[in-house]
């Protein structure tokens, strides 16, 4: 079978990777892809139509979608009915990311537990509701914002910068919503569907904050690690209970054609599990981690997945930790420059796993082209040891003004 991914980051990288091993390398199609990865061919990710005449005259059988655009786009509904089969929830469903309004909706419909929100069109005084909750309280554009259209506050006086900023990057008019606040620690579980049935992966830890003890902007996101030691089989019972049931039982009553990766983005709180978002594709960094740490094959849950057979296979993990550190070039999220020469990438261990994020080949070099570069994950029995080793592995790579987190992971271990 051939097989198209599309996207061009780490997370399409790492899927390319484990799709490998089903199909052979030499199967495997990257659109774009990046300089990591092989069988590029310069297609971008939201032109169907020169997808479609490449899948055609390539053979290709499958298409992955790594990103949320492409899906949010209707890909899904532009392949129906034709040769190629794709992998990912049709438009429709996956308003489920592209709308958080839409999703803060179906979850409150289906009793999903989630924090209470406020919505402008339901006539709420947003300066009253901010007063109310004291400024303590979140701020979330409703469209595709990757990763960069929420906003937590701790006072009045930063939510209402939180709006002014928000109105500055996406319109006075842009839709938006207030949201409870939590605290408490996030947690990524990422589960593959076919709208009867969810297969989860391993929980899995995102690092957002730049900086280390989680300081500074958001990024898309700067290293994970799975498993999380917290995630205990109690809580895995109420994620189970309160959050994936409940949104199996919207998706049918909604009839939401949904064959693709699902992602419950947690926090764990005083009151239990608590989903902040749904995703509609795999996370990145958590894809980095997860699909190493999936001892089943990939291609066989995808298939079972469009097939509507999911509850006739199983979900082996494999043992051990898994911690990727994704090293960023200097200044992101914000400027950035390009075209770094990246040294270093042939001294690392068999064992270490480099997804390339924002590289290109050039002259025959490798360099760096985005704000995430490349992400370097390692395994070892212990957490306390997959750390140290994917940081002695990080330290033989170098480009000019490299930043990296020195904290991945290290808050598996106070857990």
């Amino acid at each position: 079978m051939k097989i198209a991914i599309i996207g061009s980051g780490g997370r399409e990288h790492a899927l390319a990777w484990k799709l490998a091993q089903s199909v052979g390398r030499e199967n495997i199609f990257s659109l774009p892809g990046n300089g990591g990865t092989w069988n590029n061919v310069s297609i971008a990710a939201n032109d169907f139509q020169a997808i479609e005449t490449f899948c055609l005259d390539e053979g290709i059988e499958l298409i992955v979608v790594g990103p949320e655009d492409p899906l949010a786009n209707g890909v899904v509904d532009f392949f129906k009915n034709k040769k190629v089969r794709v992998f990912g929830p049709d438009q429709r469903a996956a308003q489920l990311e592209s709308s958080k309004i839409f999703a803060k909706k179906f979850m409150k419909k289906y009793g999903v537990a989630t924090a209470d929100f406020w919505l402008l069109e339901d006539g709420d005084d947003i300066e009253q509701v901010i007063e109310q909750l004291g400024g303590q309280l979140v701020i979330k554009y409703d469209g595709l914002a990757a990763g960069k259209g929420v906003f937590v506050c701790n006072s009045t006086a930063e939510a209402y910068a939180a709006l002014e900023e928000l109105k500055r990057r996406y319109g006075d008019t842009a839709p938006f919503f207030i949201e409870q606040k939590f605290s408490g620690q996030e947690l990524s579980i990422i589960g593959i569907t076919d709208g009867k049935t969810v297969k989860l992966l391993s929980p899995s830890q995102d690092h957002k904050p730049v900086f280390d003890g989680d300081k500074g902007p958001n990024t898309g996101g700067m290293g994970a690690y799975c498993p999380v030691p917290i995630c205990t089989e109690q809580v895995l019972k109420q994620v189970q209970e309160q959050i994936v049931l409940p949104t199996l039982k919207g998706l049918q009553a909604e009839k939401l054609d949904y064959h693709g990766v699902l992602y419950f983005g947690l926090m764990l709180t005083d009151r239990g599990p608590q989903l902040l978002e749904y995703n509609v594709r795999f996370g990145d960094p958590e894809t980095e981690v997860i699909l190493p740490a999936l001892k089943s094959d990939l291609l066989t849950l995808i298939e079972a997945s469009l097939e509507e057979k999911l509850d006739t296979v199983s979900v082996e993990k494999n043992d051990g930790y898994f911690v990727d550190v994704v090293l960023a070039s200097g200044g992101y999220p914000g400027a950035y420059e390009k075209g770094k020469i990246i040294t270093g990438l042939d001294q690392v261990g068999e064992e270490t796993l480099i997804f390339h994020a924002g590289t290109r080949k050039e002259n025959g070099q490798i360099v760096t082209a985005g704000g995430r570069v490349l992400n370097v994950v390692a395994h070892a029995p212990t957490l306390e040891q997959a750390i140290e080793r994917v940081y002695n592995e990080v330290e033989k790579i170098q480009f000019d003004r490299m930043y990296y987190r020195k904290d991945i992971g290290k808050k598996g271990l106070r857990q």
